[in-house]
């Protein structure tokens, strides 16, 4: 059964609190970052369809917000998702090699997850660091002036950490 954890129940009701009755649904898109950290970094549909009943809301209302949004995974992925901006400033200063450098180093496409389960490859739109390209989202946390060599240290410094 999908239930959170009480520790983020009592979050998700904070969350809710802040809004006014009948409001709750503006609860969803944070309600819907705990969901996916709670249940493997990914949001199904029993998932979405929780979050719906916790929010007395339809379940097609989680859906088109999850969907619709790239911050919401609706595959499992990895314990690292490489988000490689692939929009104009980064494609022009590189990116698109350093998509296809990931993809040949890790054996993966685009949206895929490496054997190792530690990777997976998602190509993002703009995340408003046109200055630092090309560069990926890394959780919470961007990457900035990738190279082929950066991007290399980058994997090898995730893979000390998951051994840790």
């Amino acid at each position: 059964m999908i239930q959170f954890s009480q520790e983020k129940m009592t979050k998700v009701k904070e969350i809710i609190a802040r809004y006014p009755e009948g409001k709750h649904k503006s609860a969803l898109i944070p309600v819907l970052h705990l969901a996916q950290e709670e249940f493997g970094g990914w949001l199904d549909v029993p998932v979405m369809d929780y979050v719906a009943e916790i929010l007395s809301i339809k379940p097609i209302e989680v859906y088109e917000v999850a969907t619709f949004y790239t911050m919401f995974n609706m595959n499992p992925v990895g314990k690292y998702v490489l988000e490689v901006c692939q929009t104009g400033p980064c494609m022009l200063s590189g990116s698109d090699q350093i998509i296809s450098h990931i993809k040949n180093k890790l054996g993966i496409a685009e949206g895929e997850t490496s054997a190792d389960g530690l990777f997976t490859l998602k190509p993002a739109e703009c995340l408003g660091a046109c200055g630092y390209a090309p560069m990926m989202q890394l959780g919470k946390h961007y990457r900035e002036h990738l190279t082929i060599e950066r991007v290399d240290a980058i994997i090898e410094e995730l893979r000390a950490a998951a051994k840790n």
